[in-house]
């Protein structure tokens, strides 16, 4: 029965998503061609807080749950565990302060409306998963990006998305590179749950009623051993992981 209400649900659901990105993909091109980067910085802000709101459809509710005062005149690298596409809109809105970037598969650069705009011109990076050396690179751009103009950074060290909410073991080269390129930054951990049940029966119908969680925890320094940084990054943000259990 509840997969049943699903596809009416999620085909309304995609009219809303799809309408929200038709609308904010000239919004852009005018916020970023006529009035620069602020501009174009709070009106993708307020695409993904469209977007976050089109899931209500769905039944979806949030928790975002950020207690700590991070100053936002420093650079940032939040590190987060992935679980599904609906992981990012909230962390734009509620991260907005910090203005997130991200380190993204460059098939996403291209054929999305206002998704592929923001990515290619909002200061994030696409990289070539095939292409190790031009991952590296756009990596260590991003890191010295940030930490000249005192912005975040997004990245999901598992690479890919869990399909079930368990967390996947890191890849801490790039995220490594980040710290490198960006030493004054803040890292912080954040720890997504039930993002996952979005995709519970693959790509369509979405999945209905779940409540996603967000949970960021104290920032850290980076300084002493970097390798030692990495490990307890992991061990913060999976540690904040309970929708697999």
């Amino acid at each position: 029965m509840r997969k049943l209400l699903a596809y009416p649900l999620s085909i309304l659901y995609l009219i809303f998503f799809g309408l929200c990105l038709l609308v904010f993909h000239p919004v852009q091109w005018i916020c970023f061609n006529l009035f620069g980067y602020e501009a174009h910085k709070r009106s993708v802000s307020i695409l993904n807080l469209c977007l976050l709101r089109c899931t209500h459809i769905l039944g979806t509710t949030y928790s975002f749950n950020n207690p700590h005062d991070i100053p936002a005149d420093r650079p940032s690298i939040m590190v987060l565990n992935h679980q599904s596409m609906h992981d990012i809109p909230p962390v734009i809105w509620h991260m907005r302060k910090h203005h997130p970037k991200f380190v993204s598969k460059k098939e996403l650069g291209k054929g999305i409306p206002s998704v592929s705009y923001n990515l290619r011109h909002g200061g994030s990076v696409l990289i070539d998963r095939k292409d190790s050396k031009q991952a590296l690179g756009e990596i260590s751009k991003l890191g010295k990006y940030i930490e000249k103009h005192r912005r975040g950074a997004v990245i999901f060290p598992e690479g890919t998305r869990s399909r079930d909410g368990h967390p996947k073991p890191f890849k801490t080269t790039g995220l490594k590179l980040l710290m490198k390129n960006a030493p004054s930054a803040l890292v912080i951990p954040i720890s997504i749950n039930n993002s996952w049940k979005m995709l519970r029966y693959g790509k369509f119908p979405n999945g209905i009623g779940n409540h996603i969680t967000f949970d960021v925890h104290p920032p850290l320094e980076i300084k002493g051993n970097l390798d030692e940084l990495l490990v307890e990054v992991e061990k913060v943000v999976v540690s904040g992981i309970n929708s697999f259990k």
